[in-house]
């Protein structure tokens, strides 16, 4: 979802010719990582603990999957 915010804007500024958007897009992104670094990340692992953290050693946090994640595999 905040790739897609992120993309979107990017696109608005690349279709509207207004380069002023890129360095929205950059703080936008400064800020949803910094929240997602700060705050989600360790209210996930307080929540869900050991099951998160393997979660997180399988999962790439801001790239797209190759392949599936299964609990039960390796990656």
């Amino acid at each position: 979802m905040y790739l897609a915010v992120v993309a979107a804007i990017i696109g608005q500024a690349l279709i509207l010719g207004q380069p002023v958007l890129l360095g929205y897009a950059a703080a936008v992104w400064v800020t949803v990582a910094s929240f997602v670094r700060w705050y989600e990340e360790p209210t996930l692992a307080r929540q869900f603990g050991e099951q998160y953290q393997s979660y997180r050693c399988a999962v790439p946090a801001w790239r797209p999957r190759i392949r599936p994640w299964h609990q039960d595999q390796p990656d």
